[in-house]
């Protein structure tokens, strides 16, 4: 089942900007902003959103490594294993 999202009316976070940024900062979902009852910004805590992105660039790679390997061209095991190292050790920094 999926789980609801957040939502916060833009004049909520307008009235109490600091109770919203605590709530976002204390959960590790997105927070859906509304204005006239519809979707306008999606706010989350920096620590989500370096999370997503670090998900983003390892799809990245991998579907670079999937053009690579369809072009006939490779990386061997041992250099995406390192790289993928990296890029986890770079996560928790």
């Amino acid at each position: 089942m999926a789980k609801l999202p957040h939502i916060i009316p833009v004049t909520d976070l307008r009235q109490d900007a600091a109770a919203v940024l605590k709530r976002v900062g204390e959960s590790r979902e997105p927070f859906v902003i509304t204005q006239r009852g519809r979707a306008a910004a999606v706010l989350l805590s920096a620590e989500a959103y370096q999370r997503a992105e670090s998900e983003r660039q390892m799809l990245r790679l991998l579907a670079q490594g999937e053009k690579e390997i369809t072009e006939g061209h490779g990386v061997d095991l041992d250099t995406v294993l390192a790289e993928a190292d990296s890029l986890l050790t770079d996560d928790d920094s």
